[in-house]
Formats: structure tokens, sequence, C-alpha cells
């Protein structure tokens, strides 16, 4: 049984309402995504525990930031996760179908996902858990519509997904008038090949680069960069948890 909770340097995430618990997809896409000091409003999609939206708020201090779910539970949860923590004041946390949600064109610097991504149609059981692992609830062309919509001139898009998938996210992206810039290869061990991708549009066209991390080095060791990158987060380093399915 995962735990009732995860404590991070600054916050705590309690996870016992939520359909997906803490996992390392949320925990990377938090740390690896491209922030500066022009960024001053920020949108969380699916944000489940809140996790992405916390990280984000203690990188910059400036920013303000909307998290929204549509599962009741996980919005309560993610509520209580950011009343508790020091960036209460910033982060605002709604109850939203980004599929329908209203909003103002050009109204947000940042877009972040860690998206529902499964499509198969053999669904879990458990329906909490079913709707925050399938696209059924967010199509991954509904996501990329409405980002491309939200973002202003100079905004940028950020989603963690599996590689074998990115292909056609990044021309559906390009579809709709946002531009690769980075692309993260999140390989777990040295051997293996990448299991997840961090990419991360902008609206503007610019040169792209292609970068990968490595959790764990030849030993089982959690690697250098992996520790750098997570140092101001995590209060001891456990190694990374397994990739789950949506996990937030």
């Amino acid at each position: 049984m995962a735990n009732q909770y995860f404590q991070f340097k600054r916050f705590t995430i309690e996870q016992d309402k939520c359909a997906m618990k803490v996992g390392t997809d949320a925990v990377l896409l938090g740390a690896v995504v491209e922030v500066n000091d022009t960024i001053h409003r920020v949108l969380d999609v699916g944000t489940g525990t809140g996790l992405i939206s916390l990280m984000l708020a203690q990188r910059m201090e400036q920013a303000e930031i909307t998290a929204i779910d549509i599962d009741e539970m996980a919005v309560e949860q993610a509520q209580e996760n950011a009343q508790r923590s020091p960036f209460a004041e910033r982060i605002k946390v709604e109850l939203s179908d980004f599929r329908t949600m209203v909003g103002n064109e050009s109204e947000y610097d940042l877009v972040v996902s860690n998206p529902p991504f499964f499509n198969e149609k053999v669904n879990c059981p458990d329906s909490q858990r079913d709707t925050a692992r399938h696209t059924d609830s967010l199509p991954l062309s509904s996501l990329i519509e409405n980002a491309a919509r939200l973002l202003t001139s100079e905004g940028r898009f950020a989603v963690i997904i599996p590689t074998q998938i990115s292909a056609d996210f990044i021309l559906d992206c390009a579809m709709n008038g946002l531009h690769l810039y980075r692309k993260t290869m999140v390989k777990t061990v040295p051997r293996k090949e990448a299991k997840r991708v961090i990419l991360e549009f902008s609206k503007r066209s610019v040169a792209s680069r292609v970068e990968t991390l490595l959790l764990r080095d030849e030993s089982g060791e959690n690697s250098e960069e992996y520790r750098k990158l997570t140092e101001e987060f995590y209060k001891t380093h456990p190694l990374p948890l397994p990739f789950k399915e949506g996990s937030r």
C-alpha cells in the first residue's frame, strides 16, 4: 500500500484521497521544466495531489498558479496540500474540466500537465483511478488545443508522456502552433531505452535541443544529475519510484 503522505523539504503531500499517488513522473516534470522570472501565471492541468503546482511555486516566487482537476476528491486533496504549504497565497485549486474550461485567450505564461495517456479498452475497476489514467477524461488533442489557446504569445507548454507516443504528440502540437524547443529523454538506467520524455513547447519558433536525464547509475544508485535536480525538494534522496500509470 502506498504511503498516505510524502514528505518534501518545504511541503507535505497527503495522498489518501487521490487515486494516483506521488510518482516519478510528477517529480521530474516539476523539477525539469524550464522556468524564469518572466513567468507570472501558471496553469497546472490535472493537478491530482497538487505536487507539480507546489514544486513550481517553490521554484518561482513570483508565480501565481491555478491548478485544476475534474475529480472532486483530488481537488479537495490538492487544496489541503496547498493550504498547508508556505505557498498557499499563490496557489488556487479549482474543480474544472480543461476540455470545456472558459478562459481568456493568451492568459497563461506556462501550462504544465502530467496527463492521462492510456487508451486501452479494458478499464480499471476503480472509477476514480480509471479517470486519472485514461485519455477518455482528457484526450491529448484537447489538451494541446486548449493549451495553445490559453498561452500568451511568449508562453510555454510542458508535459511528461511515454516516449512511444511522443512523435504524434509533437506533430499535433506543431499543427496547433506550438514549437518544440526542449526534449528531455528520461532513462531509468544506462542500458535501457527511455520510457518517459519531457516535452517543452513555445508559441515562438526557436531552436530545439535534446537532452538525456539518467535516474540511476550502473550500480543502481541515484545518478548525480538526478540528485542535483531534486536536491531542493527531497529531505532525503529515495531511489526514483517506478513509473506509474498517470501518477500525480
